[in-house]
């Protein structure tokens, strides 16, 4: 949904500048059908976050029962997938998106979505809206996402490694410490608002929801499952499945002037949904032209431009395989 206040019904989209008007929305679908996508769910945007933590949980509660190596690598797996769930729900609320309801809307991306992985919606979303209004342009915040690619195949399975082996993770979440600590040295009001009441950092709020969560393991009887599978998820798959998530979505594309090829829909199987790309983030030509749609519409939307023969135009990959197979080529730029 569009920023508009606190209102309770969907904010009308708002479409790139530079795109032609010959892909408004009123150019390409019946009424009908633009007022059946553009339809916000009160129901489904919660239902998806249930979703994603139902997941988690039937996971951890897989492990417990069956306590075996292999349980437990596919449960992470599944896990940092789900958290990437959270953080493509998180990517809806900056949208809103999630709820019709912006005080809900922003409750669920802030504190069942974004702070579990130390992300902060009220940061997000501005930075975000600037990467639609300049995407793949210098001005893009993200570019720095894309731009390298494409990268030789032993560059990207350095990268993977890094992922895996937990790097990433600490090279990250040491950066966020550092610069928080920095601005509390600096400006002791900051200082009291990054303790008392999270302003200007998400560290507060990842410690909170993760001690909550910490809380229902342990009141179930199994706190352990923080330590054996929620923090290694989050330490080693959700950073991989997140790099695969950025390569898919604008690495390599084929024109960074339009708007059916600056970015990149991946047709992801029934395995890359569960272990890859959750909650249709993989339709992201249609998110970047209908960006207030929610995520549960893009399928949809997908198949209306198909069927409209937009599909020749459209920026298209069959799996995640392709996908890297043309941003690490065996021949790699660099």
């Amino acid at each position: 949904m569009q920023e508009n206040g606190r209102g309770m019904t969907p904010a009308k989209p708002q479409l790139v500048a530079s795109r032609p008007p010959a892909l408004l929305p009123q150019n390409i679908f019946t009424a009908d059908e633009w007022a059946q996508l553009r339809r916000h769910s009160p129901v489904t945007g919660p239902l998806l976050v249930a979703h994603a933590w139902g997941l988690t949980f039937a996971a951890m509660a897989l492990f417990v029962a069956v306590p075996h190596p292999v349980i437990q690598v596919t449960a992470i797996m599944v896990i940092g997938t789900r958290q990437l769930g959270l953080a493509v729900l998180m990517h809806d609320a900056a949208h809103r998106a999630l709820h019709p309801d912006a005080q809900l809307n922003d409750f669920l991306g802030q504190w069942l979505c974004a702070a579990p992985l130390g992300a902060r919606l009220a940061e997000y979303r501005p930075c975000h809206l600037a990467h639609h209004r300049f995407v793949q342009q210098a001005e893009d915040p993200d570019l720095g996402l894309s731009a390298p690619f494409p990268i030789t195949r032993a560059s990207l399975w350095r990268k993977i490694l890094r992922d895996l082996s937990g790097l990433t993770f600490l090279r990250q979440r040491s950066g966020v410490f550092l610069a928080a600590v920095r601005r509390a040295k600096t400006d002791p009001a900051q200082k009291r608002n990054v303790v008392a009441d999270n302003a200007g950092s998400a560290l507060p709020g990842f410690f909170l929801a993760n001690l909550v969560l910490v809380g229902v393991l342990a009141l179930a009887g199994h706190a352990e499952l923080f330590i054996y599978l929620w923090l290694p998820a989050l330490a080693t798959w959700f950073p991989l499945v997140t790099r695969l998530r950025n390569i898919g979505e604008h690495a390599c594309v084929p024109d960074n002037d339009d708007p059916l090829r600056n970015a990149r829909t991946v047709l992801a199987g029934p395995l890359e949904r569960l272990f890859i790309a959750p909650y249709w983030v993989h339709f992201h030509v249609e998110h970047h032209l209908f960006m207030y749609l929610p995520c549960y519409r893009l399928e949809a939307a997908h198949k209306m431009l198909i069927a409209k023969g937009f599909g020749p135009r459209m920026e298209i990959r069959r799996s995640y395989r392709e996908m890297l197979a043309m941003a690490a080529p065996k021949s790699g730029a660099r």
